[in-house]
């Protein structure tokens, strides 16, 4: 099992403070002869459904010297996970979580954006001084 990110347990509050109970922490997902570990598991429930909506989210903090390393190490993590939840726990939905400034330093750029929209990468931009989400982009 990897290391916790730096920004971990900002993002696990920030859930909180929105709603949502942590189920997972980590998520483990098994598939293909591959064990992962996603950062959280998260659910909410709702009331006007039966059902509560189920999210992972995998928290990346953007602090090394190459904001396209990490990147390339985030996106490859996230595509991983996704193709095993489908397979696994299809009614979850995969969120990348990002600080907003990295959101706006980095995420907002052309190519990044490019990236996102063509991979239907779902963000989870949250404040790390507030310890709160900002914004939910699906």
């Amino acid at each position: 099992m990897s290391a916790k990110d730096k920004f971990h347990n900002i993002v696990k509050s920030a859930l909180q403070k929105d709603g949502w109970l942590i189920t997972d922490d980590p998520l483990y997902i098994s598939f293909g002869g591959v064990q992962m570990y996603i950062d959280l598991g998260a659910e909410k429930l709702i009331a006007a459904e039966k059902n509560g909506r189920k999210i992972a989210v995998e928290i990346k903090s953007f602090i090394s010297t190459s904001a396209i390393a990490d990147f390339h190490t985030a996106f490859g993590q996230f595509l991983n996970y996704r193709t095993a939840l489908r397979q696994k726990q299809p009614e979850r939905i995969l969120y990348l979580a990002v600080n907003l400034e990295t959101y706006n330093d980095f995420f907002m750029l052309p190519f990044t954006q490019m990236q996102i929209q063509e991979y239907q990468v779902k963000l989870l931009i949250y404040d790390v001084d507030t310890q709160e989400i900002v914004t939910w982009q699906n």
